[in-house]
């Protein structure tokens, strides 16, 4: 344990310091709580995220009781060093209410209480993930109106195709050494991809999973795995 970077860490008057979750493997920011040293040092030293609950005064391992520890990646500090950043493998639902993130309402939503205010995922993961719920919410749209209905309306060969044409696409534009060309072609790529994944029902954040579960290990000893 690195005892000079937790010394440089600046705690408040309270000496607490407020810590933020991540998710690792999409990127979703699942919560904000509090840490003294002893939570920071307990974090460290078992690699499962503690808190100190300002509320019972006392440290706590977030999950203990429901199960859904957070397994940390990584620990980093901001520039002024008053915030952690945790990014963590989660082993279920970081907020209490059972939803992945406690940050579920939009502000604009909301009334007086957070009950009752409506529920959203949108705060979840990045870019990919706001394409795919897109995607779906359009899939049932007439197709005069909508391209992607147009895709599911003619049906799953017409898909594969787009996804053939666009891979062909890319691989031009990788020979032709065009940055431009190439990214524009990759996203056309990834865009049909998950044209397909929404096709079977497969969201970005199992693809995330697939990835994150083969992180770290040989290429070649995963496929030998699916032998």
């Amino acid at each position: 344990m690195d005892r000079a970077a937790i010394d440089a860490l600046k705690f408040d008057e309270h000496g607490l310091i407020p810590a933020v979750l991540q998710d690792w493997r999409d990127g979703t920011v699942l919560m904000v709580a509090y840490m003294n040293r002893d939570a920071v040092e307990k974090t460290i030293e078992t690699e499962i995220v503690h808190f100190w609950s300002r509320s019972r005064q006392s440290l706590w391992e977030k999950g203990a009781t429901s199960g859904n520890r957070q397994h940390v990646r990584e620990i980093f500090a901001d520039c002024d060093q008053d915030t952690l950043l945790i990014t963590v493998t989660p082993d279920g639902p970081a907020c209490h209410t059972g939803e992945t993130s406690c940050f579920f309402h939009r502000l604009s939503d909301l009334p007086e209480a957070c009950e009752g205010a409506e529920k959203t995922s949108e705060a979840r993961g990045g870019v990919l993930e706001r394409v795919y719920e897109t995607i779906l919410q359009r899939r049932g749209l007439s197709a005069s109106d909508s391209y992607v209905a147009s895709l599911f309306k003619a049906g799953q060969d017409t898909i594969l195709k787009k996804v053939t044409e666009e891979a062909g696409e890319m691989i031009l534009a990788s020979k032709g050494q065009k940055r431009e060309e190439i990214i524009h072609e990759a996203a056309d790529l990834l865009f049909h991809l998950l044209v397909t994944l929404g096709y079977h029902d497969i969201s970005p954040r199992e693809i995330h999973h697939e990835l994150a579960r083969r992180f770290g290990q040989s290429g070649l000893i995963e496929k030998a795995s699916r032998q």
